[in-house]
């Protein structure tokens, strides 16, 4: 399948690398298909959410544990469920980013970061009820080396 992205132009994908979201995004509910697209030259830590039903909708992300290696998000019960795994630790996490001019300003919500079944591609938003992590973390609090890249 062809799709087209606002950051990649046209894309092949196949329907086994599409993200299902139950319940959307925050904000973007009716938006339940996203394909999870690298920037290239980033080695996995910049990436897109494209979604797969809205050209122009696509998400900036970033791999957290690139930022800060101590990143320990822990999802509920019942979102561990919902994403079939046992514990948090079976899941990859991405957190969305805000990009501002100087790029330093840009932020990260490691609130409310996405989880994703590898396995099965399921995926949900989620918002962490622990660790102390706030919606707008600037990437200047992080190591220059990693954080410019957003």
């Amino acid at each position: 399948m062809q799709i087209k992205t606002k950051y990649f132009g046209q894309v092949t994908y196949e329907a086994a690398d599409v993200l299902h979201f139950r319940d959307g995004l925050f904000g973007f509910e009716r938006e339940k298909e996203f394909l999870l697209l690298p920037f290239a030259d980033s080695d996995g830590t910049l990436l897109c959410f494209q979604s797969v039903m809205t050209p122009e909708l696509a998400f900036v992300a970033m791999n957290p544990f690139s930022l800060n290696p101590d990143y320990a998000p822990k999802l509920q019960e019942a979102e561990l469920e919902a994403l079939d795994v046992g514990k948090s630790q079976d899941l990859s996490f991405y957190v969305l980013c805000v990009v501002r001019d100087p790029v330093s300003e840009s932020t990260v919500n490691l609130k409310c970061p996405v989880a994703v079944n590898e396995d099965t591609g399921a995926a949900m938003q989620a918002i962490l009820e622990d660790g102390g992590y706030e919606m707008r973390h600037r990437l200047s609090e992080f190591r220059s080396g990693e954080a410019a890249s957003c």
